[in-house]
């Protein structure tokens, strides 16, 4: 008798016998592993986070690096009324500070020129009846210059477009003014946007074409004049401290040394028609450090932070530890930053956290201290160190002994490249590989137990089957 189902022949619960050896066998093997692939995955996931915490600490260690954050000066204007600002101003780090009394007088512009009345009834005047010729645009103290070939039958408007579509162009916009009068007609108007004293536009007929003449400022050989500018190039006017200073754009670059400002408008001007001068100061740009300084603190607290949640043992047999609890490569960043930190660096007047004024807490923080050591608050010799030594403070942080250079050359170790973080992922990833090799031969194993088993559960089942039919026949036997 073929028994293909187990249990069918013996009347056993077999299946159920198969099951729970299996599951038995299973269990704790299965268990393992997975306590083993959660463990993995929680470490991996707990490298990731320092890695992100390390690199936001960084960011801030590098702004401080920046010369622009750390030596900054900030430009304070007071100007006469608040509904006029004749200046902004832009100073660069090595500006020396101090109070400047700045007044607009002229603003720079460059120059425009018109047609004359008449010369053209409206936007479709035809330029030029016949042939073509060449118009040269150009500002002689600058070589700035393009030229256009004008077709037979270009009209005033078409004109007009093509110099302004002109990829060579310069910096000339022509419009059309439309007078109403026949007295008037259309005028085209060329304005330029290179300023400065002697910038004034020129337009040449470049082949003396007479037609052409209604839109030149002079012949081919520049010694006949026809059309003369309406408003000439001109530089831009100020005074600073009582001084008069000029230039060809409305940007005066170190006049005032290191410092640019620029001319905005017209100086508001007194009873006596004199302008009114606006005060520029140049201070040290104390606002921005401290931001920088108060998030270098922050960046690291929240570091801090995140180490202490990773790395914590359970209180309790129910509290579950830190991902990387007792873990030596996190424990060797944070003894190793805490020591950069309480460093001393040389070649800065200040030298030390401690004397601007920040301190290592008992927990393994930082902060701007309350206590006085006979030295202020911490409080107090960040403002005197901000404001006697301000561009000491630079030192500290940046230059190639800085505390930031020095402690963002140590988190780098960890983060940049094939850095200690990545070994220890790359590592984690390898086990997390041979975790699931051994998964495959472990269902491999349990498919070859399970083969086995109902094998020789089966030849029992067929066995005891037998042993039933032959018993029955021997009680019908005898029965009869």
């Amino acid at each position: 008798m073929s028994i293909q189902s187990l249990g069918v022949g013996s009347g056993l619960d077999l299946e159920g016998l198969v099951r729970n050896l299996l599951a038995a066998e299973r269990g704790p093997k299965e268990q393992r592993l997975n306590a083993r692939e959660e463990t993995l995955d929680q470490e991996i996931s707990a490298l990731g986070r320092v890695k992100s915490k390390l690199s936001e600490f960084e960011d801030a260690m590098k702004a401080l690096q920046e010369s622009d954050n750390l030596s900054g000066r900030d430009p304070q204007i007071d100007n006469p009324s608040e509904s006029n600002e004749p200046i902004t101003a832009s100073p660069g780090n090595s500006a020396v500070t101090g109070e400047y009394q700045i007044a607009v007088e002229q603003l720079a512009r460059g120059s425009r020129i018109e047609t004359a009345d008449a010369a053209f009834a409206d936007s479709d005047a035809v330029v030029l009846s016949s042939g073509t010729a060449d118009l040269t645009f150009k500002i002689g103290n600058t070589g700035d210059t393009f030229t256009i070939s004008v077709a037979a039958g270009t009209t005033l408007e078409e004109l007009r477009q093509q110099i302004n579509d002109d990829e060579n162009n310069f910096g000339v916009s022509a419009n059309i003014i439309n007078t109403g009068t026949a007295a008037g007609g259309s005028k085209l108007v060329f304005t330029s946007n290179v300023s400065g004293l002697g910038n004034d536009l020129q337009i040449v007929n470049d082949n003396d074409n007479a037609e052409l003449n209604a839109l030149s400022t002079s012949n081919s050989t520049e010694t006949t004049t026809y059309l003369t500018p309406t408003l000439s190039a001109q530089n831009a006017i100020a005074t600073v401290d009582n001084i008069r200073v000029e230039s060809d754009t409305n940007k005066f670059e170190n006049t005032i040394q290191n410092v640019r400002f620029d001319a905005k408008s017209l100086s508001d001007r007194d009873a006596n028609g004199d302008p009114i001068a606006s005060k520029l100061t140049i201070g040290f740009d104390t606002e921005n450090l401290k931001e920088n300084i108060d998030t270098f603190i922050e960046k690291y607290n929240s570091l801090v932070d995140e180490l202490d949640r990773l790395t914590r043992y359970g209180e309790t047999d129910e509290d579950e530890d830190g991902a990387l609890a007792g873990d030596s490569m996190v424990r060797g960043i944070q003894q190793g930053l805490s020591t950069l930190l309480g460093n001393s660096v040389p070649g800065s007047t200040i030298g030390s956290l401690f004397a601007l004024g920040i301190e290592l807490t008992a927990d393994g923080k930082l902060e701007i201290g309350s206590t006085d050591f006979g030295l202020g608050s911490g409080s107090k010799r960040l403002d005197d160190a901000l404001a006697d030594n301000f561009d000491d403070v630079a030192k500290l942080f940046s230059g190639e002994d800085g505390m930031a250079t020095q402690l963002i050359a140590f988190t780098e170790e960890y983060t940049q490249g094939s850095s200690l973080i990545k070994s220890r992922e790359d590592s984690i990833k390898e086990q997390q590989g041979n975790l699931e090799t051994e998964r495959e031969q472990f269902e491999l194993r349990m498919e070859s137990l399970e083969s086995t088993l109902r094998a020789r559960y089966l030849s029992l089942d067929s066995t005891i089957a037998d042993l039933q039919n032959t018993g029955n026949a021997l009680f019908a036997a005898l029965g009869n």
